[in-house]
């Protein structure tokens, strides 16, 4: 994917997950989803002094950290994310490799953020109610253990 260099940004509206090898046959799984969010890094810092020093305390990198994933959309009635989800409850925990691509206006990949060892740690299904007029939503979120940006 080469980078584009233009003047206005990207809308936050075009854009897909895609996870590997999670579907019952092994095959990729790629879905649209309303909302992406956690696609964050920290890195924490620690505190490091040598009796020798000025006085003061340096600030060391330390662990990265990276936070859930959160995965949000109207229920469409495909099972493969249930699935995998079921996969973890019965003891077979099925880490994987996966996506969030950014599209342009013409839905080409414009930039991509890339998750390793991704595996379902909770499904939350809609809140329905008789008298509500809104989509049916359920959430998922997945937990990473690496996050790379592809551009």
């Amino acid at each position: 994917m080469p980078p584009t260099q233009r003047d206005d940004p990207y809308g936050a509206y075009n854009f897909l997950v895609q996870v590997v090898g999670v579907a019952p046959e092994g095959q990729d799984v790629q879905a649209s989803f309303t909302e992406v969010s956690g696609l964050t890094v920290d890195i924490q810092p620690i505190d490091y002094r040598n009796g020798s020093e000025d006085i003061r305390v340096r600030k060391v990198p330390g662990l990265k950290k990276f936070s859930n994933l959160t995965l949000k959309r109207g229920i469409t009635g495909h099972p493969e994310f249930w699935n995998w989800i079921k996969k973890s409850m019965n003891g077979q925990t099925l880490r994987a490799p996966g996506s969030i691509l950014l599209l342009d206006e013409n839905r080409k990949p414009v930039m991509r953020w890339n998750f390793d060892r991704g595996w379902p740690v909770k499904y939350t299904g809609p809140s329905l109610g008789a008298t509500k007029n809104e989509i049916a939503m359920e959430t998922l979120e997945i937990v990473v253990e690496d996050l790379q940006i592809d551009v």
